[in-house]
């Protein structure tokens, strides 16, 4: 079959990467990809604006997915699924991987996403919602510091600030829905309770249909974990994300038991209850705290950069666990894990999370990276201009360096292996993804 794969991250890169290993898979179009996805068996890159054959009757993504025979579409990130694609490729008959918009709310809306938690029993912090300033400051300083200030929309990671002080949070609010920072996803705002613990990740496939029934499921990965700060040791601004590893050895089983009854569970009976069409894959943000696990966010689709690590461990057939969630039989789908590791640091531009410059000519050493056993997945670089098979920065977060082991210090090892493969000018990297201390404890 042929898959159009919807997006130009690095999530996208490692979603085309696994797609092309099942032989159910002929070609993958991606739109618009990257210089990674370019380069990726069975894959080609599609881009809008220079596609010939587009005309304004219909989304150009659908038009797309017919002229290259496409019978399934994965739609990778949160804005074209907020903006109803999946519901465009299915009434163009393809099936898609990704929920419908009224699902996506979940993502592409905090206070819908916080009334979803709260009429479900899904365990989560408290929260109240605001739609002006004065009244959200108001809120602030009667409730105290530290506290989680939330713009309401999507704002490409940029919406959360984390408040350690009452004067945090003020000025969080003034520059979210003030300053126009985030432009109309701050109109709203989500103030919410600060929780202490330790985070992870829980990525999931999701197969829920409108006439629900026994075939709704939610099957979840294996968890991982973000570092989100750009600094060793948890220190700095927060980014899109500086790395990833899967699995955890600080989670138990006993965790992710209470897991799926206190989140899963209830997120699973919600998406019924509300007659929701969610066919594709759901990402829990996830607080261990000393009363339970607590839901911090949900994302509509698979994480960035936690796709890069949990994606290699999958010892399953990619392309036939995405049919299965389009076509109800996910229960009966057999999700294997290989036994071991994943680490995946990421390499950024300097200057990254703030401004940073692009066009920067990539290294990379391809002997020494196939040492260390290592898969680089492209995310903010793109071919060179001159057509040749270099690539430049196009991005804040250039690639990702995933590496396996059976053991955690193998594939550390390895992982940090391959970044030494890795060159370009002003490049920053964290040296301690995975390691004790490196992500956020929630302590503040």
């Amino acid at each position: 079959m042929n898959i159009i794969v919807v997006g130009n991250g690095g999530r996208e890169h490692a979603i085309c990467w696994k797609l092309a290993q099942s032989l159910e898979v002929e070609r993958i179009v991606c739109v618009p990809g990257n210089g990674g996805t370019a380069a990726e068996a069975k894959c080609t890159n599609i881009d809008i604006p220079r596609c010939g054959y587009l005309d304004k009757s219909a989304s150009p993504y659908v038009q797309i997915a017919a002229h290259e025979n496409c019978t399934l579409a994965v739609i990778g990130p949160e804005d074209p699924l907020a903006a109803g694609l999946a519901d465009e490729f299915w009434n163009a008959g393809i099936p898609c991987v990704g929920p419908k918009a009224a699902a996506a709310q979940l993502e592409a809306s905090k206070d819908f996403a916080k009334a979803f938690m709260r009429k479900h029993n899904v365990a989560c912090a408290a929260s109240e919602t605001f739609t002006d300033a004065a009244s959200a400051a108001a809120y602030v300083k009667a409730h105290g510091a530290p506290i989680v200030v939330k713009a309401d929309g999507l704002a490409a990671g940029k919406g959360v600030v984390v408040a350690a002080t009452e004067q945090d949070a003020l000025a969080a609010i003034a520059d979210i829905m003030e300053s126009g920072r985030v432009g109309d996803a701050g109109r709203k705002i989500v103030l919410e309770d600060y929780l202490e613990g330790t985070e992870i990740s829980v990525l999931a496939a999701v197969s829920v249909t409108e006439s629900g029934g026994e075939t709704n499921i939610i099957v979840p990965f294996l968890p991982a974990r973000d570092h989100k700060r750009l600094y060793d040791g948890a220190k700095g601004p927060n980014t899109g994300g500086m790395g990833a590893v899967c699995p955890l050895q600080d989670v138990s089983a006993g965790d992710l038991a209470r897991f799926r009854s206190a989140i899963l569970e209830p997120t699973l009976n919600g998406l019924a209850a509300e007659r929701f069409d969610y066919r594709g894959f759901l990402f829990f943000g996830v607080m261990l705290t000393a009363d339970g696990p607590k839901l911090l966010e949900y994302n509509v689709r698979l994480g960035d950069p936690e796709t890069q690590a949990v994606l290699p461990l999958m010892d399953a057939d990619f392309a036939a666990l995405c049919r299965a969630i389009t076509d109800g039989s996910l229960a009966q789908f057999e999700l294997k894990w290989k036994d071991g590791f994943q680490v995946s640091p990421v390499v950024v531009s300097g200057g990254y999370p703030g401004s940073y410059p692009k066009g920067r000519p990539i290294s990379i050493d391809g002997r020494k990276a196939a040492q260390a056993g290592a898969k680089i997945f492209i995310a903010g670089a793109v071919q060179a201009a001159d057509g040749g098979t270099g690539l430049v920065t196009s991005g804040g977060r250039v690639l990702a360096c995933s590496a396996f082991g059976s053991t955690f210090d193998e594939a550390w090892k390895n992982a940090y292996a391959a970044v030494g493969a890795v060159h370009f000018d002003g490049q920053f990297f964290r040296t301690d993804i995975g390691l004790p201390g490196a992500a956020a404890s929630g302590k503040l």
